[in-house]
């Protein structure tokens, strides 16, 4: 009889297994039941006729109850494990119990499987054919909003319609409400524009509104067409910002030509070219109502500069025209020279980086000379003027007798320039501002300039900055403005005075009384520069009101030093001090806090300042 010996530790309370029982169901009933909780290992080879005497050995834990709950017979009062060698009876399998567990760990394993499909449904990459099927379906789904956010799927259409039209109902209330409406960059587009054109065509409050950078193009520009027309209470349209390009500025010309009202336009950044300008220079031929025009930074060249000049012949309404921006050039320059010959009402000439060059100044500079009008403003800034321009400009401003504000800033006069400029302002009794600065200026360019406002007191402002003149050069112009002059602001920033020469402004400072505003940032002042500054500072000075001396390397010692000049003057007039960009620590700025607060508690003055 073969024998076959087999051990295996049971976790539960093991029923007996009947001996009679047929080996298919014993099989089937403890290989078939939950291989979880139990580990009872039966021989896979045993046949029928050597079941009965099969023998195994199996270490049993013997529970104090059944599995059917029926309390059993306890085996000397304890647990008892028995080595059984021979034919061990057996009791039927528990079903109740393999199938409690059983049905929940199967219902487990099914809703994961399913939760696990779903997610990778979801997230994983479709095939190139869906891709491409819902790439080709999604662009028709896309509305445009006027809200904030712009490309929107089709399934929250109905939520967004109602927030947009609820922000253009706001919008159109602003523009009926208020007498300046500002709404620039809401994004709002063409369409938005037709629904807020209305509300200008009833409109009988706002004079300046704002549609600046909000994505109109040529095609929404016509909403203004019978809006602007009937419309006189508007003064002021800026669509600065919007690329509404030559044709954008065609059918705004036509509309104008019959308006009676605006008085500003604002086309800046607008892509407009040669044409635009053509199409606005047609509309001033027949428009008497608009007195400034501002087409700063587009693509205006010598077509549309001779399309302006011949406006200006006809056009004696016409106050300011602002091209800062254009590629104008010589040529377009002297285009419009000519039609400024016989324009009697340009008030202000924006000029500003159009690359005219010496000849360009030369001719514009003759056409300004028989300009029979009176013109205040003239900015020429950054355009490759040289020395010989300069000389040019210099023979303007004698003969000038309106001219209020004269801009050269950012070209090259050099030292020979600003010396014919001084010369000049010799004998001009009209200019009040002066920009000098960035022309490569150095202390014997400055030392002339400075000569000047000995005699000079209508010059009020003076800008050097950007030129290397040096503590020589602060010299200068501090032997000058100690006791002579007017000058209320005086900007010296970038002109690598140093230390030393912060000591001469500082000096200065004890006796002018007519400075207001000083700039003096990033000319390497360090702490030296600041605590001579810091002593002209508790001297009473009713006149400063302005330092900056932003990037200057000034450290906490610098900073304790202008604390305690802003303690001990109580009469402090100081009301603005800008100490950005330095290398101060918190007990730096501490300590200015500290003295801030101090001099409002004794004179209830507030002074600002920046760190």
């Amino acid at each position: 009889m073969a024998s076959t010996s087999t051990s295996a530790i049971c976790l539960y309370s093991h029923p007996m297994i009947s001996h009679r029982a047929r080996p298919r169901n014993l099989r089937s009933q403890v290989l078939g039941g939950s291989w979880w909780g139990y580990c009872t290992l039966l021989p896979t080879s045993v046949s029928v006729s050597s079941i009965r005497h099969y023998r195994f050995r199996t270490l049993v834990t013997v529970a104090a109850s059944r599995a059917d709950g029926v309390p059993r017979r306890p085996v000397s009062g304890r647990r008892v494990f028995k080595q059984s060698q021979g034919q061990g009876p057996l009791s039927p399998v528990p079903v109740r119990e393999i199938a409690s567990f059983v049905v929940p760990a199967s219902l487990f394993f099914a809703v994961t499987f399913v939760l696990w499909r779903l997610v990778e449904k979801i997230l994983l990459p479709k095939s190139s054919r869906s891709s491409s099927i819902e790439n080709k379906s999604s662009s028709p789904g896309v509305k445009w909003s006027f809200a904030p956010g712009t490309n929107l799927l089709a399934g929250l259409t109905a939520k967004i319609d109602r927030e947009s039209k609820q922000k253009l109902n706001e919008f159109a209330k602003e523009i009926r409400s208020f007498g300046s409406v500002d709404m620039s960059g809401r994004n709002f587009g063409d369409e938005g524009l037709f629904f807020l054109a209305e509300s200008l065509a009833y409109n009988q409050n706002a004079e300046e509104v704002s549609f600046a950078a909000n994505g109109i193009t040529a095609a929404g520009l016509k909403a203004f067409d019978g809006v602007l027309q009937s419309n006189i209470v508007l003064k002021t349209l800026d669509l600065s910002g919007n690329p509404i390009g030559d044709e954008g500025a065609k059918c705004l010309c036509d509309i104008l030509i019959d308006n009676a009202g605006i008085q500003k336009l604002q086309l800046n950044s607008a892509d407009l070219g040669d044409e635009g300008a053509k199409a606005i220079a047609e509309m001033l031929k027949k428009n008497s109502s608009l007195r400034i025009v501002e087409l700063n930074n587009n693509m205006i060249d010598y077509s549309g500069f001779t399309s302006l000049g011949g406006a200006l012949l006809e056009n004696n309404t016409i106050r300011n025209i602002h091209l800062n921006g254009n590629y104008g050039g010589a040529l377009g320059v002297a285009s419009l020279a000519k039609g400024l010959e016989a324009n009697k009402s340009l008030r202000e000439l924006h000029l500003h980086g159009n690359s005219i060059g010496d000849e360009g100044v030369r001719v514009l500079m003759s056409g300004l000379s028989s300009h029979k009008g009176k013109l205040t403003l003239l900015d020429l800034g950054n355009n490759e003027i040289s020395s010989r321009g300069a000389f040019h400009v210099a023979e303007y401003v004698k003969k000038t007798k309106s001219l209020l504000w004269l801009n050269l800033y950012m070209n090259d006069i050099g030292d020979e320039g600003a010396e014919k400029i001084a010369d000049a302002l010799k004998e001009n009794r009209s200019i009040t501002t002066i920009d000098l600065g960035g022309n490569n200026i150095h202390a014997k360019g400055v030392s002339k300039i400075a000569g000047v406002l000995k005699d000079n007191t209508v010059i009020t402002t003076l800008e050097l900055g950007y030129n290397p003149i040096g503590p020589e050069g602060a010299k200068a112009l501090s032997e000058v403005l100690k006791f002579h002059g007017k000058i209320k602001t005086l900007k010296l920033g970038w002109c690598q005075i140093g230390a030393k020469g912060a000591e001469f402004i500082a000096d200065t400072l004890k006796y002018n009384t007519t400075i207001s505003t000083l700039d003096l940032r990033a000319n390497g002042l360090r702490d030296e520069g600041a605590v001579c500054l810091a002593r002209s500072m508790k001297v009473v000075n009713e006149a400063l009101a302005s330092l900056d001396l932003g990037f200057n390397e000034i450290r906490d010692e610098g900073a304790f030093a202008i604390a305690q000049a802003l303690k001990a003057n109580e009469d402090v007039a100081v009301t603005s001090l800008n100490l950005a960009s330095n290398f101060l620590t918190k007990f730096g700025q501490s300590a200015l806090t500290d003295a801030r607060d101090h001099v409002y508690e004794m004179s209830e003055k507030e002074v600002n300042i920046f760190f």
